[in-house]
């Protein structure tokens, strides 16, 4: 999948991935009347909203981009309702040629990392037959664990030729309470990118691993030191635009080659329709805003190389 996803890269010119993480608050009326009219202020109203709103951007930026990140919490404070639309996401993601990247951020021991590991990534068994469950392409994982928490996931990356993307340094203002703290002389980031680097050798496309890193694009020099820690790992770099990293940010990121790392942008997309910048569009055409605000992401980020 990791050859999947850096072709699909290569062919669209587009070191991007689009958060599909939909607040309610981010739906438009039209899209929440016309789902509450259909299930009522309920769950299922809400659920169907999101999908709804999600269809509509997949179908105007799909062409564009050669991956989406569905954060599955977005989904699941609507309860069962909500994991069915997260699931249909995923379906219709993948029906539509994009590689798929669950933001799940798992991270147990034992039978529990290995339950995970199928859910989202393998197929389980039932009697005979077996089943994929959620089938993302891709998911996060907690590395808090240890080894034993990733291993598992491993297995099945092995298995179904998938992938994971291992925590290191996050985004958000207070990663570093933990993740900065010094081990035997190295912050603890360094640590996880060593043990990434380490993991991936077991997982190996053709040129980069199935084990990537996730590195928020906020911490610009902290991502150059990871770079050379993990030459053949893939990073996820959240963080660029509403969270305050610019293209200029992302170059530590990128291997000589021009790969080696995919941008997020979640809101900044999603909910382009609610910024100044693309107001013109309107809610009522929201996802024509999102193909604009995608079209400029991956121009200012191209701007770099």
């Amino acid at each position: 999948m990791i050859n999947k996803l850096i072709t699909e890269i290569q062919k669209k010119n587009a070191p991007v991935v689009v958060g599909l993480d939909p607040m309610l608050g981010y739906v438009p009326e039209q899209i929440q009347s016309a789902a509450f009219d259909g299930f009522g202020e309920t769950l299922e109203g809400a659920a169907e909203a999101i999908w709804q709103f999600n269809k509509g951007i997949v179908d105007a930026v799909y062409d564009l981009i050669p991956a989406v990140k569905p954060q599955i919490a977005m989904y699941e404070q609507f309860g069962i309702p909500g994991i069915m639309a997260f699931k249909k996401t995923v379906d219709y993601c993948k029906e539509k040629g994009l590689v798929v990247i669950g933001d799940v951020k798992r991270g147990d021991i034992g039978s529990t990392s290995a339950a995970y590991a199928v859910g989202h990534l393998g197929k389980v068994t039932v009697g005979s037959k077996s089943y994929y469950g959620f089938d993302e392409d891709f998911i996060t994982v907690n590395p808090y664990l240890g080894s034993d928490g990733i291993k598992p996931f491993i297995d099945v990356c092995k298995q179904e030729k998938k992938g994971i993307f291992v925590l290191a340094k996050t985004s958000n203002p207070s990663s570093g309470e933990f993740q900065d703290r010094l081990v035997d002389g190295s912050p603890l980031y360094e640590l996880v990118g060593k043990k990434v680097a380490e993991w991936g050798e077991e997982c190996m496309g053709d040129k980069y691993s199935y084990i990537g890193c996730v590195v928020g694009g906020t911490y610009p020099e902290m991502g150059r030191v990871l770079r050379k820690i993990m030459p053949k790992a893939y990073i996820l770099v959240p963080g660029y635009g509403a969270q305050g990293g610019t293209a200029k940010d992302l170059i530590p990121y990128f291997n000589e080659d021009g790969l080696g790392a995919i941008v997020n942008s979640s809101r900044g997309i999603i909910a382009a329709y609610k910024n100044e910048k693309y107001a013109k569009f309107g809610a009522e055409h929201y996802a024509e805003a999102s193909r604009q605000a995608v079209e400029d992401m991956i121009a200012d980020i191209n701007s770099i190389f």
